[in-house]
């Protein structure tokens, strides 16, 4: 039997249609007829070679999807990468992140650090692969000053991303050039932290050498139970950060100023820490403290501040509170 073949018999299949609110590569832009349009203002690149449609906002998230494209799907968004696609409040890191599993997989790209490694914990976000909570604690953990990495730390336990115990004892079982850092850097994370600025505050104390002190604690009181930042109930002392530049809402004022008044009259005494006494002022802001817990018969305190805060907490400089 002979069989007529037209031409629509052996013409190519037309190109699958191409999803551009995802990155894409200019390759896939080529196969789907889109090249000439890269050089309008339909698309932006986010990385060399990798373009999305310039209406979509870009994530984090799309971010580490856009710096995946060029490597194989073991491969996987980590580091800085995989911290903003989590939500963490890191320090500013340019570039992105990928981590293969094999050194034949590497890849050389001006705008993407390419790591490798035999293993690591894998979560996916929005379909994405990305590097597991723990296991970004332990990737920055070389590249963080130990204050920002404590404050990763509460963050993640605060979030419910990780238990603090168990980020403990992962940080134990680590190796490699993190792991000190990141066992240090638990060993100082607590829950119930509510802001990177307590955290802050929090570790600019201990890290004097006075007695650490309670984290959100509630205050029975005659006006009622009040929850505080940071206290001593020995002493008798509280600390509140306050992070505000200007008068947010009246309202939340005055109720601020009724806490301050209830505790105050209670016989409590309480400290009100702004940005510049962590970034500006640390030794004015621990010798304040470390001369109302003296006062006020606080035990374990020393009769002088460490040194060890300096490290971390320079002063005079600027300041950006978070």
């Amino acid at each position: 039997m002979l069989i007529d073949m037209t031409d629509a018999d052996h013409a190519s299949p037309p190109p699958a249609p191409l999803d551009t609110s995802r990155p894409f590569t200019r390759a896939a832009a080529v196969r789907a007829g889109l090249a000439t349009q890269l050089r309008t203002h339909a698309y932006r690149p986010l990385l060399h070679g990798i373009y999305l449609d310039a209406g979509v906002p870009v994530t984090p998230v799309l971010m580490a999807q856009a710096a995946l494209l060029p490597f194989p799907p073991t491969a996987w968004a980590s580091h800085a990468t995989a911290a903003r696609a989590l939500k963490l409040p890191i320090p500013p890191m340019p570039g992105e992140h990928v981590t293969v599993l094999s050194r034949k997989q590497r890849r050389t790209r001006r705008d993407i650090t390419c790591h490798h490694a035999v293993g690591g914990r894998v979560i996916t976000i929005d379909g994405v692969r990305v590097s597991s909570p723990r296991q970004v604690f332990l990737e920055l953990a070389p590249r963080l000053s130990l204050v920002d990495l404590v404050v990763i730390g509460d963050h993640m336990v605060g979030k419910g991303l990780v238990d603090r115990k168990d980020l403990s004892e992962f940080c134990k079982a680590a190796t490699g050039p993190g792991a000190p850092q990141a066992r240090a850097a638990a060993s100082f994370v607590r829950e119930r932290v509510e802001s990177p600025m307590e955290t802050r505050l929090r570790m600019l104390i201990v890290l004097a050498g006075l007695p650490e002190p309670e984290i959100n604690a509630v205050i029975d009181l005659p006006g009622g139970r009040r929850r505080y930042d940071l206290c001593w109930r020995t002493a008798r002392l509280v600390l509140e950060y306050d992070g505000r530049h200007h008068v947010e809402r009246v309202e939340q004022w005055e109720s601020d100023l009724e806490r301050r008044e209830q505790i105050e009259d209670d016989a409590w005494r309480i400290v009100v820490v702004t940005a510049k006494g962590i970034y500006r002022t640390p030794e004015e802001t621990l010798a304040k403290i470390h001369r109302l817990l003296l006062q006020r018969g606080e035990p374990g305190v020393p009769r002088r501040i460490r040194d060890d805060w300096r490290a971390h907490f320079p002063g005079r400089g600027d300041y950006l509170a978070s």
